[in-house]
């Protein structure tokens, strides 16, 4: 399936007024996809799969803005490391050390979100609001001395999958909250990630500036059979 340029176009009307960033979620999609986006002027692109991650880049354009929004290995952040714009899902202190270790053999200073357990389900990962206080309160008294190669630019969160829209919004309301608390030591210190497909109209209403949509872009995944 050809990407949907009306939804595109939609979308993309609402982020701009809301001076908010649209990050396509394009894991699982054809090259081919992503540069019939791009040809339209989106510039940022999710993946969830290092490997794939890394052959997009090698073969797409440069300019792109490739954001890693999936759950990722301390293993495998070496890999992305040169040339990674955005890390969403920083989900533990280990992780972040690991890729101020890889920012620093890179020369650079990586820009993430630590993402913050919020929904309900068990599957999902993330710091609670005691771990996220703690670690956040630590940065700041260090003044990022222990992570010089690290620039933590805010918080990212996904919503319980549930037809219960004000549970949703409660929970992003929770997570807006957390990241008006949090204060962290740098003026860069400003993207709230948080709304998807099916809910981000509630999440731009609750103070998201970043949102990731792919299904309603790109349709439904393309998950190879096993």
């Amino acid at each position: 399936m050809a990407i949907n340029t009306e939804a595109y176009k939609k979308i993309k009307n609402i982020t701009d007024n809301k001076n908010a960033i649209l990050v396509a979620v394009s894991k699982t999609k054809p090259m081919e996809d992503i540069q019939e986006l791009y040809d339209l002027g989106q510039r940022d692109f999710g993946e969830n799969y290092v490997q794939e991650l890394v052959d997009k880049y090698e073969v797409l354009p440069k300019d792109i803005r490739w954001h890693f929004i999936g759950h990722l290995q301390s293993n495998k952040v070496k890999y992305i490391a040169p040339f990674v714009h955005l890390i969403h899902g920083v989900d533990s202190e280990k992780l972040l050390a690991e890729i101020n270790k890889q920012g620093a053999k890179n020369n650079r200073i990586i820009d993430c979100l630590l993402q913050v357990h919020i929904a309900e389900e068990e599957t999902k990962f993330g710091f609670d609001e005691a771990e996220l206080k703690d670690l956040t309160t630590r940065i700041i008294h260090s003044n990022y001395t222990n992570y010089p190669n690290v620039s933590v630019r805010g918080l990212m969160g996904m919503a319980s999958f549930s037809d219960d829209l004000e549970k949703v919004k409660t929970e992003f309301q929770h997570l807006n909250q957390l990241f008006s608390n949090a204060n962290l030591p740098s003026s860069g210190f400003n993207l709230l990630s948080m709304g998807m497909s099916g809910d981000y109209e509630i999440a731009l209403n609750e103070g998201s500036n970043m949102i990731r949509i792919g299904s309603l872009l790109f349709g439904e995944r393309n998950y190879p059979v096993k």
